[in-house]
Order: structure tokens, then sequence, then C-alpha cells
């Protein structure tokens, strides 16, 4: 970390860089904060924006993009009782009756401070923990590596919203994709039918960009933007909060910060669980639970905190063993791969200044926010009033260019188109994308470790028979047959109340 110092200290003290980190910032909040849009796809929209810029510049500017993403979604919970992002569902809850109560000054308030503690805070464990995780990801190998990814895969397909076969379906979707072009070992082309576009595989940011951003954009057209709302900022004044009322939250607080910091180093888990978890769970601590859901400010603490501390918890994972805690680092790792960074375990030897630049360049932006939404607190509502046939044009011309500057080709930007569509019948089948994510950035690790696995040994049983790798196996095939379990024993207990 001493050794690193000069390099962050230059590269944050950068006139030019400053300026991005401030600009991502704002641009991440007011995503964050409008219903539908999120950090992650701000990072995705301008992430080839960065493919020009040195390493450290584009890691300070896709950080801010994200950190601001994730603090902002709070706005639209407690102003309009609509979620930002999955990360802010559970602020919706008390939030908005806090708004409702006239107490939106205290709410946004709550939200502000909470962002920032998860925030700051998970950087400086992440940055303490991340070399040690790091120490132990050497130990493992390629059985090891490909049991994480399929953990990481099996994970995210049981947490599946409805049914988990979707979220099956959805990552073979993904896998499917991450296997065009030339294979990892011997170089065989595969699904490229004699298409010289194909041979190099799909780019992440036109499968991503087309099926994650551009699709949204359409099926929100295709059912009726909702109304402009109307936003009251009479309320709001001073900052809101007094340290009492901090101190009083101190339980709650660190619970949810924990909580954070936990699910977000599960790979494929993220604020989108972390929030939930932790509201549950103060509600379950608190004396008075029956008034969660009425206005309480602890089930504004709780996820705000929780959300915001998975950001760090998603990073050590990312960095250390180069898997992705969740949606957003596996954006960041494919952006990182172009620079010529690998995320593992050897990153420490090969660039450690890369990563101790991202945990205080996470704690930075984690204070700029801060201070912007202070001194913003009036401004940032007017954002939601920004009517959405002005603001998704925008988005749609960006993502298209920015395809093309990747590529540099049309035929690029054609294939998003695709990939749109593909992304607009999944929302109908109800294909979770998070799923497919997940799978398409992972599937090149998996099948490169899987192959290595069969070459060292000749048999996949060394798979189970490695102790680390078969417990991993073995929790990854739990977690395939975990809801048919769940059924079966809730079928018993309703069997046994009879």
């Amino acid at each position: 970390m001493i050794e690193s110092l000069p390099f962050i200290l230059e590269t944050l003290s950068s006139p030019y860089n400053i300026v991005l980190m401030l600009a991502g910032n704002v641009v991440g909040i007011i995503f964050g904060a409008i219903p539908g849009l999120s950090g992650t796809m701000a990072v995705m929209l301008f992430m080839p924006l960065t493919y020009t810029m040195d390493a450290g510049t584009a890691i300070v500017f896709l950080l801010s993009l994200w950190i601001g993403g994730c603090s902002g979604a709070f706005i639209g919970s407690v102003l309009l009782g609509i979620p930002g992002s999955a990360s802010a569902v559970a602020t919706c809850w008390d939030g908005y009756p806090m708004s409702l109560q006239g107490k939106s000054g205290k709410a946004l308030a709550i939200g502000m401070t909470a962002s920032f503690t998860g925030t700051f805070f998970s950087a400086i464990f992440g940055c303490i923990l991340c070399v040690y995780v790091a120490d132990i990801a050497f130990l493992l190998s390629a059985w090891e590596y490909f049991s994480l990814c399929f953990v990481a895969i099996t994970m995210v397909i049981a947490i599946s919203k409805g049914n988990m076969f979707k979220g099956l379906a959805a990552a073979s979707l993904g896998l499917l994709f991450s296997s065009v072009g030339y294979s990892p070992i011997d170089a065989e082309p595969r699904f490229v039918f004699d298409n010289m576009y194909l041979m190099g595989g799909l780019g992440m940011t036109i499968v991503l960009m087309g099926i994650f951003a551009l699709s949204r954009i359409l099926v929100d057209f295709g059912q009726g933007y909702p109304p402009t709302p109307e936003v009251d900022t009479k309320s709001i004044h001073g900052f809101g909060i007094t340290p009492t009322e901090v101190k009083e939250q101190g339980g709650n607080i660190v619970r949810s910060f924990l909580i954070g910091l936990g699910i977000g180093f599960l790979p494929g888990m993220g604020p989108g669980l972390s929030n939930l978890v932790a509201y549950s769970s103060a509600k379950n601590a608190s004396k008075d639970p029956d008034s969660f859901g009425k206005g309480n400010p602890a089930g504004v603490w709780a996820p705000e905190v929780a959300n915001n501390a998975a950001i760090g918890g998603a990073l050590i994972p990312m960095a250390a063993l180069g898997i992705p805690g969740d949606s957003t680092t596996a954006l960041l790792i494919g952006a990182l791969t172009i620079h010529g960074l690998e995320m593992g375990p050897m990153v420490f030897q090969n660039s450690g200044h890369v990563v101790y630049l991202m945990f205080v360049t996470v704690a930075v932006c984690a204070l700029m926010v801060l201070a912007m939404q202070t001194f913003g607190m009036r401004l940032f509502p007017h954002v939601l009033k920004i009517p959405p046939h002005y603001m998704y044009p925008a988005l749609i011309v960006i993502s298209l260019m920015s395809s093309y500057v990747e590529s540099g080709n049309l035929y690029k930007c054609g294939m998003m188109l695709v990939f749109c569509a593909i992304g607009v019948a999944m929302n109908y089948g109800g294909l979770p994308t998070s799923s497919l994510i997940l799978a398409f950035v992972l599937g090149p690790i998996l099948e490169k470790n899987m192959l290595r696995g069969f070459q060292y040994s000749g048999t996949w049983t060394t798979f189970f028979t490695r102790p680390v790798s078969g417990i991993l196996m073995l929790l990854g095939i739990f977690c395939i047959f975990s809801p048919a379990i769940r059924m079966l024993l809730d079928k018993r207990k309703a069997s046994k109340q009879q």
C-alpha cells in the first residue's frame, strides 16, 4: 500500500481526473435517482469512452459513475416511492412514508449519511482484506477456479425471481454467447459462420448494452411512460439529522454494514439482496417492528448502509480472485482487461497499485458524493422531472455511439440492435438479465479452467476429490436444487400443521 501512494496521489490529484470524478459522480447520481436507470447502466453506457484513457483515469471515471449511482438510488425511493434501482427497493418501504409525513428532508439526510457510511468504510475494509484473500487464492488451481465460477452462476440462478428454470435458461444463453469465437485451448472457431466480425467473439459492450440498456428503454416505451412526477422540495431544509440520532442507530448501522460487506463478497449477490436482508434484520431486531413500513428511520438506515457496503465487498473477489461480486464489477473486469490488467491473485505482484487506487477512489468518491448531495439536496430531486421522451432518445444515441467507438464499424451497432431484440424477448419471457450477464462474463474463465482441469488430471472426478473444489461443487449443486428442496420442506411443514 505504501509503495503505491505516489501513483495514487498523482492519479487523484490530476485536474483532468478530478473533473472526470466530479462529472462521473453527478452523472451517476442522476442515473441512480431516475427509476429504470442505475449506476450499472451508467458504467455500461460510458465504458467505451474509457478505452482511449490510461488505466488509472479509466478506473477513476468508471468507479465515480458506480458510486454516484449507488448513492443516488435512494432519491427516487424517498421522494416518489419508486426505487431508482434494485439496490434501493427496501428504502421505499419507510423512506416514502417519511416523505408523505413531511419528513423528506430527514429521509434524504439519512440516505446520504447511510450511503456514505457504507461506501467509505467498506472501501477501507476491502483495502485491508483484499491482499489476504489474494494470498489464499494462490493455493487454488484450475479445479477450484472452475468451482468458484460454477458456484457464482448457480447462486444467481437459485435466487432468480419467479422461476429458477428461467434463471438457468438465461445463464445458458450467457454461456452460449461467451463461446462465440475461437476456443481458448485449441483455437477452433465456434458459431462464427465464416463471418470475420464474429471471429474475435461478441464484445461485452455489444451484448450487455443491447440486452440490458437498449431493451429496457424499448420496454418502457412499449408499456407507456409514466407521467412526470411532482416533487415537493419545500419541506427540505438543513441537513436533517443530528449526531444523537446517528448514535441511536449505532447497532443497526454496524449490523447492516456487516451484512452488506458479507453479501457483497459472495459472487453474484450484491446490493440487490443486501438491502432486503438488512431491512429484514433491522425489523426483526427492533423493539417496535410494527412501525416498519410506516416511516421508521431505521428502515432507511439499514438498506442504505447495506447496499453501499456491498460495493467494497464486491471489489474484494473481483480484485483478489478475478470473480465479479456483482454485475457492475463484471463490467469493470472487462474494462480493465482491455487496458491489459488481469484481475486475480497475481494482480498484487503485477499491478498492486491499481487495486489500491480502486479502493482509495471509492473512499474519495464517497466523500465527494456526500458533499454534492448535501449542497444539492434541493436540486437533485428536480432531475426526476425530466420527461422520458427527452431523456431516453439521448440514451439510445449514446448507446449507438459507444458501440461504434468500441468496434469502429457499423456491423457491431447492428449486432447490438439484435441483442436489444433478444433483451426485449427476455423481458417478456421473464428471463433475468443478471444471470445472463454473470454467465457471459464468467463463461471464458469457466471453460478455460474446466479444460485445464481435464488436461491435468484426465478425469472429471478430480473436481470432487480435491477438498476445496469438492465443497464448492457440492454447494453449487445444492444451489441448483435448493428451490425444489425448499418446496418439499414447505409441503412437509404444511402437512404436519394440518
